[in-house]
């Protein structure tokens, strides 16, 4: 997409007098030279597969280091027994981002987004909600556009991989899209889109890459949890006309900024963080040894 900021994406919609999602949709069209129909039947494919992991979901894979597999299913439980403190909503949320992150981990077919290792989180809020709130699938494909084009100002101006800016960057920028795709679907407005997705991003800056035995798999997969509850509640805070002191660009430059300042060893090596605790090094050294 063509847009290098936020603010140029909100001034385009307003002179045109258009919705954000079709700016955004034109603006792909342009970019791909795809047709409008091949567009839109593209991005509901892609939204297919996101519910289809949810559709097969087995509770019983693990992943090849042993660490990751059935959270998803044990969250799931525990919200349908009554146990969790979380309202339904939320509950659905956080089981459905375990799921899809598992998936990843377990080499399953999953939708980067915007990176593999952040699949979980714009998934479990546009998923959830549409099943909650019997969404049609036009206004959810509509979403789509509108979280794909803040991710795509966000790797513009800054970067989406935990190995160039830290964790932030992934789940971070996944939590940011998810957040500004809901609060577009819920009816808010360009502003309010365009502040939850800076709240969201905010929530998390600083957040690091520091993978256990470099697999993405620990912390990955429950902060892919966290990111997805930071959407909806960045996105509640956009609808109760609540805003970003910072605005939104310079939200993502400030991450730009923090990530690039990161050292190393926190970014995606597995050299530092919770990878290099006592307890991070013997799972390590149990994984080489057994590969």
């Amino acid at each position: 997409m063509a847009f290098q900021s936020i603010a140029d994406m909100l001034k385009a919609a307003k002179e045109k007098e258009l919705p954000l999602w079709r700016i955004l949709y034109e603006d792909d069209l342009e970019d791909t030279k795809m047709d409008k129909v091949e567009s839109l039947a593209k991005m509901s494919h892609t939204y297919q597969a996101m519910k289809n992991i949810y559709e097969t979901y087995d509770p019983s894979q693990i992943s090849n280091s042993g660490l990751v597999g059935g959270d998803g299913a044990k969250m799931e439980k525990s919200f349908l027994s009554g146990e969790a403190v979380c309202g339904e909503f939320i509950g659905r949320v956080m089981v459905n981002a375990l799921k899809m992150a598992e998936a990843n981990a377990c080499m399953r077919r999953i939708v980067a987004a915007p990176t593999a290792g952040s699949c979980g989180v714009l998934p479990a809020v546009f998923c959830t909600y549409e099943e909650l709130y019997h969404v049609e699938e036009q206004p959810m494909l509509e979403g789509l556009y509108v979280a794909a084009g803040i991710g795509s100002v966000i790797a513009a101006r800054a970067f989406v991989s935990g190995a160039a800016g830290g964790c932030q960057a992934e789940i971070g920028a996944a939590s940011a899209m998810a957040a500004a795709g809901l609060t577009y679907i819920r009816g808010g407005s360009n502003e309010a889109v365009a502040h939850s997705s800076a709240m969201a991003l905010a929530n998390l800056l600083g957040l690091v890459c520091d993978p256990v035995a470099g697999l993405v798999e620990v912390p990955c997969v429950k902060r892919n949890v966290i990111g997805a509850v930071n959407a909806v509640t960045s996105s509640d805070l956009a609808m109760a006309g609540i805003r970003s002191r910072i605005p939104p660009d310079e939200v993502i430059d400030a991450m730009r900024e923090v990530g690039t300042s990161l050292p190393a060893h926190l970014r995606e090596t597995g050299e530092g963080g919770l990878a290099t605790t006592p307890t991070g090094i013997k799972y390590a050294k149990s994984i080489f040894k057994k590969s």
